[in-house]
């Protein structure tokens, strides 16, 4: 059972989010491709267990981690080999040399963070490439330290660090988008200073914006933290419908005790409408959304354009959730 796709569709942000929701085992496989796209250039393969990642290498040999180690002269690569022959079953070869005392927590968190953190933070710069994601791959015990990180925390991370943030320019929240923190008093994953400053102000009634405005920062660094904080399940998107729908209500109770204004009633109008069924319904709308029709004299029809991308995105979660 494989999932595949080519990342100038499908983010690595959008895939990791996928597989750590849906709390997937397997190995996903990244290829970039000379300029012709007649051969790779470079193969990229990241295991994961419950949605979270393991271990990486560039080749399927098992050979990556022993080597890490051997160089480094911590201990030898005939030692691993016959360490690895009796460790008990399904025990990472990293957990085996903890236990039998030949390393230490210190040495593996090293080697996990040069193994995995680095090179998964390095795969964000990809413009292109094919993924395919396996869920009949075994884990490759000989690779693993033993320790593994949620892959949305590896996105945090890798995002951080990228280089060129025009490869996600058309996916970066606007200005008028609205933030929730999701009423959580704190965040499950550790922010720098200033994504924990915008987390705080996201309490899902003030927009990018205005956030940037209190902070004093750039509108293009709190649209990538913004982003950042919704491709790691930290915040999440607050509809401006569910807004003007709590000030409807807070309007009607502070004015049901003030006097009758003197005015034509025949004036006023009543256009509050309940939207307690949006979110339910949203993956059932945009299914049955029809195609854009190009009407210039009406609005562009930018919402029509994304809820048709979000509608083939749930589409894809969907069916690969349920296998």
């Amino acid at each position: 059972m494989k999932f595949t796709g080519n990342l100038a569709e499908f983010s690595l942000p959008e895939i990791f989010q996928l597989l750590e929701q849906g709390n997937k085992t397997g190995l996903l496989t990244i290829r970039t491709f000379t300029a012709d796209l007649t051969t790779f250039v470079q193969v990229h393969h990241i295991w994961l267990h419950q949605g979270r990642i393991v271990a990486t290498a560039d080749c399927l040999d098992e050979k990556g981690l022993i080597s890490m180690i051997a160089q480094r002269g911590w201990v030898s690569e005939e030692v691993v080999l016959k360490m690895a022959q009796i460790c008990p079953v399904n025990t990472p070869i990293g957990l085996c040399l903890k236990f039998e005392g030949l390393l230490q927590s210190e040495q593996l968190k090293l080697l996990f963070r040069i193994q995995v953190v680095e090179q998964v933070s390095a795969l964000f710069d990809l413009k292109d490439g094919q993924f395919e994601f396996d869920a009949q791959a075994n884990l490759p015990l000989a690779e693993m330290t033993g320790i593994s990180m949620p892959a949305t925390e590896a996105t945090l991370i890798g995002l951080r660090t990228l280089r060129d943030w025009s490869l996600f320019a058309e996916k970066l929240p606007e200005l008028t988008f609205i933030l929730s923190n999701k009423n959580t008093s704190q965040p499950q994953l550790q922010l720098d200073s200033v994504e924990w400053q915008v987390w705080q102000l996201a309490n899902g009634t003030i927009s990018l914006g205005e956030i940037a405005n209190q902070l004093g920062i750039a509108v293009e660094e709190v649209q990538q933290i913004a982003f950042r904080l919704l491709m790691s399940h930290l915040a999440e998107e607050v509809s401006p419908t569910a807004v003007s729908g709590n000030e409807v209500i807070e309007t009607t109770s502070i004015t049901e005790n003030l006097p009758e204004p003197v005015v034509d009633s025949s004036s006023q109008s009543d256009n509050t409408q309940t939207f307690n069924h949006a979110v339910a319904e949203t993956t059932r709308i945009a299914e049955n959304l029809p195609e854009p029709v190009v009407d210039s004299s009406s609005q562009i029809n930018a919402h029509q354009s994304y809820l048709q991308k979000l509608a083939g995105y749930l589409r894809i979660i969907r069916s690969f959730l349920q296998r």
